[in-house]
C-alpha cells in the first residue's frame, strides 16, 4: 500500500527531495503522495523530521 502524509507535515520538502520516483508534490496544507507513482520504498519516511509519511 502506498505511503500517505499525515497532518503532522511541516512542509519542509525533505520527503519530496528524497523520493526516487518523484511521487511527492506540494499540496495546499501539506505535501501529498501520488499513490499510483509511489513504489513504497520508505525513503520519505526515513528522511522526514516529524514522521509524517507512513504506509496507509
Amino acid at each position: 500500500m502506498a505511503y500517505q502524509i499525515s497532518d503532522e507535515c511541516i512542509k519542509c520538502g525533505a520527503c519530496a527531495e528524497e523520493c526516487p520516483v518523484s511521487a511527492i508534490s506540494e499540496g495546499d496544507d501539506k505535501y501529498v503522495i501520488d499513490a499510483d507513482v509511489c513504489v513504497e520504498c520508505g525513503a520519505c519516511e526515513a528522511t522526514c523530521p516529524v514522521g509524517a509519511p507512513a504506509q496507509a
